[in-house]
C-alpha cells in the first residue's frame, strides 16, 4: 500500500506529535485533524474542526484533504476521578460515535484505509494468568474499557458494509517525552527520593515507548497485510514494577528507595483507603502477548526498554 498522504485525528496530543514528527521526516504529507489551533508539530498541515465528537465532519470534509489512510488517535481517555454523570455514555459519544464519523467521512473522501488506536483496556485490566492475546474473550472492567471495545466492533462492521479496510491496534500503558498521569508521578516521587512501598511488588506489566508505538502505527498504516487485522504491540519486555522503578532511578540519577512491602498489604491498604483500582494497577499482572504483529507484518520494535527509559528520564531531567 504506497500510503503518500495521512490524516491524522489528535495530531496535537502525545502519540499524535511523536507520530507525525516521523511522517513527516519519512517524506509522507500530513494534515493533522484537531479540535483545537495550535500544537502540530513542524511540517504537518494542521486543520481545525472545533465542533464535538465530529460532528459534521463528512460534509467539512469535501475539498479540505486528501488523505490514503486515516490514523484515529483523537479519544475521550481514561479520566481517574471522572464528574460525568453518566461516564459511559460520555466515553461513547467520544470514543465510538466521533469514531464512526471520522471513518464515514475518511470513506466518503477516498481514504482507502482507517487505523484505529484502541487500547488493551478493551479486554480489561488484568491478565488470565497468561500475556494477552488478540482473540482473548474482552472483559472491559471500566466505562472506558467498555467504549473501547464498542469502537472496535463498530469500525469493524463499518468496514464490512463499506470496504473501508480497518486495523486496530491495542497498546498498554505508552510512555515517553511528555508522558503525563501516573508514569509521571512514578517518575517524579522517584526523582525526589521519596520512599514508594514498591520493593517486592513481582507483578510484570507490558508497556510500550511511544517511539516503539510510532514505528508499529505507521507499519500498520502502509502494510497491505495489516488489513483487517488487530495487533497488541508492546516493548518486548514486561518488567516487574520493581523492576521498572529500579530502572528509572538509574535513569533520573536517583536513589531507589523502595520498601518491600508485600503485594497482598498493599492490596489491603488500596481496600481501607478506598484506592483499589490504584493499587491493583501496581500490583497485579498485565502481560500482552506481542508476537501476533510480529508473524503478520515482521515487526520489532526498533527500540529496547532500556532506550525509552532513557529518553524519557531525559526528558523529565530537562524540564523539571
Amino acid at each position: 500500500m504506497a500510503v503518500k498522504t495521512l490524516v491524522v485525528t489528535g495530531a496535537n496530543g502525545f502519540v499524535g506529535r511523536a507520530l507525525c514528527a516521523t511522517l513527516v521526516a519519512r517524506g509522507h504529507a500530513v494534515t493533522g485533524l484537531v479540535r483545537r489551533s495550535g500544537g502540530c508539530v513542524e511540517g504537518v498541515s494542521e486543520w481545525v474542526h472545533s465542533a464535538s465528537d465530529f460532528e459534521g465532519l463528512e460534509s467539512a470534509w469535501l475539498g479540505t484533504a486528501r488523505a490514503d489512510c486515516v490514523i484515529h488517535l483523537a479519544a475521550r481517555v481514561h479520566v481517574m476521578r471522572d464528574t460525568a454523570i453518566d461516564p459511559l455514555a460520555s466515553y461513547r459519544a467520544a470514543n465510538v460515535d466521533g469514531m464512526l464519523r471520522v471513518a464515514r467521512a475518511a470513506h466518503a473522501n477516498g481514504a482507502r484505509r482507517l487505523l484505529l488506536l484502541s487500547s488493551i483496556k478493551a479486554l480489561g485490566d488484568a491478565d488470565r494468568g497468561h500475556p494477552l492475546g488478540e482473540g482473548e474473550p474482552p472483559m472491559p472492567d471500566d466505562p472506558y474499557g467498555q467504549s473501547k471495545l464498542e469502537a472496535e466492533r463498530a469500525l469493524r462492521e463499518f468496514a464490512r458494509e463499506s470496504g473501508l479496510e480497518c486495523v486496530i491496534v491495542r497498546p498498554p500503558l505508552v510512555y515517553g517525552p511528555g508522558v503525563r498521569a501516573n508514569f509521571l508521578q512514578l517518575m517524579s516521587a522517584i526523582a525526589r527520593g521519596i520512599p514508594l512501598p514498591l520493593g517486592a511488588v513481582g507483578a510484570r506489566r507490558s508497556f510500550v515507548f511511544v517511539g516503539n508505538l510510532v514505528d508499529a502505527l505507521l507499519h500498520c498504516a502502509i502494510d497491505e497485510r495489516a488489513a483487517g487485522e488487530t495487533f497488541h504491540v508492546t516493548d518486548g519486555y514486561d518488567p516487574t514494577v520493581t523492576e521498572l522503578a529500579r530502572m528509572l532511578a538509574v535513569q533520573l540519577r536517583a536513589p531507589a528507595r523502595l520498601i518491600p512491602v508485600r503485594s497482598s498489604w498493599l492490596r489491603l491498604a488500596g481496600r481501607i483507603l478506598g484506592r483499589s483500582a490504584q493499587v491493583e494497577r501496581l500490583v497485579g499482572e498485565l502481560q500482552l502477548d506481542g508476537s501476533h504483529i510480529r508473524r503478520v507484518l515482521g515487526w520489532q520494535p526498533p527500540y529496547t526498554v532500556e532506550d525509552g527509559l532513557r529518553e524519557t528520564t531525559a526528558w523529565y531531567r530537562s524540564t523539571h
